[in-house]
């Protein structure tokens, strides 16, 4: 007697293609994987440089507010983008539906080549450094633990999306747990250091209050960032007409939620000057409150939420790199689908193994100042992209979506305003990193061009081959 299907595959079975990918996430999985895609270890330090340039509790508790409402207006706009499209690879389908082949290239390329992979490289090395100082090991063992965890996660989403999103499941819980135990400390417990609260009672508000805003609200958008990469795993969704939308609107919901409470209690905590002379604010307030078992325990919080972090772009990027190479755009081994397991396997083995080594050669932080702005640019591009589809749905060339942004059109130009906000202020404070994050990215333009003079994009998905 077969088994009954588990939880996110009710009602999926009849519906998924049998050669394509496999319907395993449900909307559970689909909220967590919009948490864990948003939460890493920012919120655990880059409220110290919010407040560093606010000053005052109010008008840091307003950016991260702020910052909420602009990611809630980006699930918005992927929420109607996956029920219009609701297909893998994410960004990559609507940027090559909407304005062609060569952007939605230069997107997967830069993930592929710097994006992605530089960012595993940069959180397996967050990740082992935690670890080394929750074990005591030594800097030898940094290398070999982040290797391993790439390794070992890479391998997890080779056997399936469903095992990479239980795992996924599992690590964003106990994140979330860890927040929970910071803020249930902070508010039910009185401040250890009542002093820090006494000495910062009444911080000056900054002299240029908007320039003041618009710098604190760049680390604020780094932090929310994450969303948009449920969108890759569409196509793996239980009923993503209607799961996705929901999935992207609860979980940003519910990580603004926390964020404020976590902002709340570092202020409450630390004060607002305590906040940003502080190099670690989870650990120094969670240490205020509960002694070093505190910091030990927030130190163990950080290294979880970089492994579900980490296990999430393991899990998603390669839809993107299969879809490129579905459109012929790159090895044609890329496109293939694993017989059994229904996976990106190709793309998964491509992705650890060029991580493994922007992790050995250290070039990993480099790659990611280079393009902190390309991430931003594509978020816009995207965004842009729902002008297209509206104007196509007005003259009849696609159905009306069920699903829609409001406050259309003014709620995307806003959202298209802050990327553009991001790429002027990514661009202003590192004029050279942005130039050789475009010349990386330029570097895909004859990469493409040769791709495409030597295949044409296949009418029909790719048959699935052994990996």
């Amino acid at each position: 007697m077969s088994p009954s299907p588990l939880p996110d595959e009710a009602g999926a079975r009849s519906a998924e293609p049998r050669d394509g990918y496999a319907r395993r996430v449900g909307l559970f999985s689909g909220v967590m994987l919009v948490i864990g895609g948003i939460i890493g270890s920012g919120i655990f330090l880059n409220p110290a440089i919010v407040a560093q340039r606010v000053h005052t509790p109010g008008l840091t508790l307003g950016v991260w507010l702020l910052g909420g409402g602009v990611a809630l207006i980006g699930a918005f706009i992927y929420g109607e983008l996956g029920q219009r499209i609701p297909k893998a690879g994410g960004s990559y389908v609507y940027l090559r539906d909407a304005f062609g082949p060569l952007p939605a290239f230069l997107n997967a390329w830069g993930m592929m080549l710097m994006i992605a992979t530089g960012a595993i490289a940069a959180v397996a090395v967050t990740f082992a450094n935690y670890t080394l100082a929750l074990t005591g090991l030594g800097p030898g063992f940094r290398f070999p633990l982040a290797v391993g965890a790439i390794l070992l996660l890479s391998g997890v989403n080779y056997l399936g999306v469903r095992p990479g999103a239980l795992t996924q499941n599992v690590f964003t819980v106990l994140k979330l747990l860890a927040l929970a135990v910071l803020v249930g400390a902070g508010l039910l417990l009185e401040s250890a250091h009542p002093a820090v609260a006494e000495a910062v009672a009444a911080p000056q508000a900054p002299d240029s209050l908007v320039l003041a805003l618009g710098a604190a609200l760049v680390p604020v958008l780094f932090s929310y960032g994450g969303w948009q990469q449920t969108n890759f795993v569409a196509e793996e969704m239980v009923d993503p007409e209607r799961n996705l939308p929901r999935a992207l609107l609860l979980g940003v919901i519910g990580v603004v939620t926390v964020y404020l409470l976590a902002n709340l209690t570092y202020l409450r905590t630390l004060g607002a000057a305590g906040l940003a002379a502080s190099s670690a604010p989870a650990a120094d307030a969670l240490g205020h409150l509960l002694g070093p078992a505190g910091r030990t325990f927030i130190t163990a919080g950080v290294a979880l939420s970089t492994f579900g972090f980490l296990n999430l772009v393991i899990l998603v990027s390669p839809r993107v790199y299969q879809a490129m190479a579905a459109d012929g755009l790159f090895f044609p081994w890329m496109a293939r689908l694993h017989p059994r397991f229904r996976t990106p396997s190709n793309a998964i083995l491509f992705q650890a193994v060029w991580a493994i080594l922007l992790t050995g050669t250290g070039t990993y932080g480099e790659l990611l100042d280079y393009v902190v702005f390309a991430d931003w640019l594509v978020f816009g591009a995207t965004a842009a992209t729902l002008f297209v589809y509206r104007a196509r749905e007005r003259q009849g060339l696609v159905p009306r979506a069920a699903y829609r942004v409001p406050g259309y059109p003014f709620t995307p130009l806003l959202f298209i305003a802050a990327a553009l906000y991001v790429l002027l202020g990514s661009t202003a404070s590192n004029p050279l990193n942005a130039l050789k994050g475009t010349l990386l990215l330029g570097a895909g333009v004859p990469v493409f061009l040769y791709w495409r003079r030597r295949t044409r994009r296949p009418e029909a998905p790719p048959a699935l081959g052994a990996p």
